[in-house]
């Protein structure tokens, strides 16, 4: 596995970079056949280090993990212990991740897009006649990105291991689009087209 550890302004001792290679090497022998890579990013905030892993386990699995301590070395345990916590808890369906993934087809390739609302002058705010005509946000960037075959639960689970907040998949039963996502509440919610849309 390919692991690259840097730094945001920051200088980082060949101990610390050793250090995370040699974990993150241990916790991908166990839990992957075939890991690929994982960035590892360390920044300082005030009186903190923050430690940022993205791992790209398998295709379409990545795990992510943050963490925060007065030391470098802290941080880095916190974010690696977020990681580890999520391998427990799914540990037979990332073994078997890859082995269930070749029952369906490969991903769809949709498109990402990043939007950047257009301002609303102060004087406009509230009066409906001033308001601009067109579109209300503009395209600031956009970018290819993977819709996976899933079950719901695989869905969950990618959505947990990436710590994500929203997944789009295509469901693997109704070959439907469906959306997962992380309510305020804490629990999942699951968008599922009615059997009778279009």
């Amino acid at each position: 596995m390919h692991i690259h550890v840097s730094g945001k302004q920051l200088d980082l001792s060949d101990a610390l970079k050793t250090r995370v290679t040699s974990h993150l090497g241990t916790i991908a022998d166990r839990y992957f056949e075939q890991a690929m890579e994982a960035n590892v990013t360390f920044s300082k905030a005030r009186s903190f280090f923050t430690c940022d892993i993205n791992v790209h386990a398998a295709r379409g699995l990545t795990l992510r993990g943050e963490g925060e301590a007065a030391d470098a070395h802290g941080a880095f345990d916190d974010a690696a212990e977020h990681i580890a916590r999520r391998l427990r808890r799914y540990r037979q369906r990332v073994h078997s991740h890859s082995r269930a993934s070749a029952r369906y087809p490969g991903p769809e390739i949709g498109r990402s897009y990043v939007l950047q609302q257009t301002e609303i002058p102060e004087s406009a705010k509230g009066d409906i006649s001033v308001m601009p005509e067109g579109p209300y946000a503009t395209i600031i960037a956009e970018q290819p990105t993977e819709i996976a075959f899933l079950s719901v639960s695989e869905a969950v689970m990618r959505l947990d291991l990436a710590d994500r907040n929203l997944l789009v998949f295509r469901n693997s039963v109704s070959r439907q689009i469906n959306i997962v996502y992380r309510r305020d509440d804490g629990n999942i919610g699951w968008i599922e087209p009615s059997a009778g849309a279009n």
